[in-house]
């Protein structure tokens, strides 16, 4: 995508710190770039993101004291907490500063946009007089969930009965009780609760940017326009409107499994990967790992050395299993996933279903077998099986004859292959999108409008 030179204007751009949202954040700016509008990154001490992967951007470091903090999912309520009371004051002076700088440049500040958990960000736009952008990284099927589960906690009907989980949630078409994005059967804790606030509550932003697009959310978009009233521009899919062969992985990707994959038919190959933070019980693994030896099926698994406790989880498996694993497939620490599932040998994605994951699969036509964990996993599952049909979900309880099942469904049954075919129009759905006049490209053009308009009152102001 080309830069445009006419504009110099400057967004600041602030993610949380956790692959699924800090990929979508630097997509995006990579976005704006192209559209002529210099991007600052104001970071978190946690997991920086890498300055040479982006040298158009300025980047600044927040101090927040987390350097030393290890992100994952069992302390999720401690990183958010401590980014919203750690990072407020060096967010306001760094802006106080920039927009001194900006000033005397006569370029001003149009606008930060920031990670939906981050409200610390607003706080400091609105005492500034910044206009804020909140950035979804989910379907916007996720953001109104999470709302309903606060109307559930409202009308005081949690606990929910275990009986009624598998009814459909009203207005919120696929989905069942049971797809919500957090347990609803028990009393859930408080601070989950203010998380779910917290999250959903836009408080003086003047508009949402989500990572989905009208093809695939026509009728839940008009339902959130209904609810927020600021404009929503569904943008996807980001990576493919971004710069092409920027990385924003946090982990490094061994790249040899692309020589492995050129040496397989097309179609042939699972790849097996459950996101950056999703971890496993040994037992899960074992059984995992004959399931894959026994359907005679060749794959890729991304094992993370974080997966469970010990660097080399292979080392755990029983030895007849180490022998066919290594004759039919390859184990690897971490994957180029958009790499491998854009090749043509790659004919199955067995996922956590992570919203990145989920549309960098359907951008590349690839089925997929779903293994939800938390957060927007379960929502996501429901569309790929139930919606759109181009997925089946393992559910209950793993054990290596339903994961080799499961897998022969979807890479050698014609169930599978319907699935291929159904995946391959969502596919060109995407595409359609965004060419010229599609949902997605109109929907960025129309942003980058929006956020023109803020520079240009904004900077009356200034």
């Amino acid at each position: 995508m080309e830069q445009s030179r006419t504009q110099k204007h400057t967004v600041v751009l602030v993610p949380l710190p956790l692959q699924g949202h800090m990929t979508p954040m630097l997509q995006l700016g990579s976005i704006l770039y192209s559209k002529g509008f210099s991007i600052v990154v104001a970071h978190s001490e946690l997991r920086p993101p890498n300055p040479l992967n982006h040298p158009e951007f300025i980047f600044h470091l927040l101090s927040d004291g987390l350097s030393g903090y290890q992100a994952s999912i069992d302390n999720l309520k401690h990183l958010v907490l401590a980014m919203n009371s750690n990072c407020r004051a060096p967010m306001q002076d760094y802006m106080v500063q920039l927009m001194e700088d900006q000033k005397l440049q006569g370029y001003p500040v149009s606008c930060i946009i920031y990670d939906s958990y981050l409200c610390f960000v607003d706080s400091v736009a609105t005492h500034l007089k910044i206009p804020s952008i909140v950035l979804r990284p989910n379907m916007a099927a996720y953001m109104l969930s999470r709302r309903y589960i606060c109307q559930l906690q409202a009308e005081n009907r949690i606990p929910f009965p275990e009986s009624r989980l598998l009814d459909p949630v009203p207005e919120l078409h696929p989905l069942r009780f049971k797809d919500l994005p957090y347990p609803i059967t028990n009393e859930i804790p408080e601070w989950i609760m203010d998380f779910f606030a917290s999250s959903v509550n836009i408080r003086s932003s003047v508009a949402i940017i989500l990572n989905t697009t009208d093809c695939l959310e026509h009728s839940t978009l008009s339902r959130l326009q209904q609810r927020y009233k600021v404009p929503c521009f569904p943008i996807a899919p980001l990576h493919k409107l971004g710069a092409a062969a920027t990385s924003t992985s946090f982990l490094e990707e061994d790249q040899s499994c692309i020589a492995w994959l050129e040496k397989q038919p097309p179609n042939s190959v699972l790849y097996v990967s459950l996101g950056s933070l999703a971890r496993v019980n040994e037992q899960e693994l074992t059984e995992t790992a004959w399931g894959l030896a026994n359907s005679g099926i060749p794959f890729i698994w991304v094992l993370r050395s974080d997966s469970k406790d010990g660097s080399q989880l292979e080392d755990h498996f029983p030895e007849g299993v180490k022998a066919l694993l290594r004759e039919r497939g390859l184990i690897v620490k971490w994957a180029p996933q958009k790499k491998v599932l854009a090749h043509s040998a790659v004919g199955g994605f067995w996922s956590h279903c992570g919203w990145n994951s989920t549309i960098e699969s359907i951008c590349e036509g690839v089925p997929m077998i779903c293994r939800p964990h938390f957060a927007d996993q379960s929502s996501n599952a429901r569309y790929l099986t139930y919606e759109w049909k181009v997925g089946l979900e393992i559910e209950n309880v793993l054990d290596r004859g339903s994961i080799e099942k499961s897998i022969r469904r979807l890479m050698v049954d014609a169930e599978g292959k319907e699935m291929r075919q159904r995946m391959s129009v969502m596919k060109d759905k995407l595409e359609a999108g965004l060419q010229k006049g599609g949902s997605s490209y109109e929907s960025l053009n129309d942003l980058t409008e929006f956020i023109s308009q803020l520079t240009s009152k904004h900077g009356s102001r200034s």
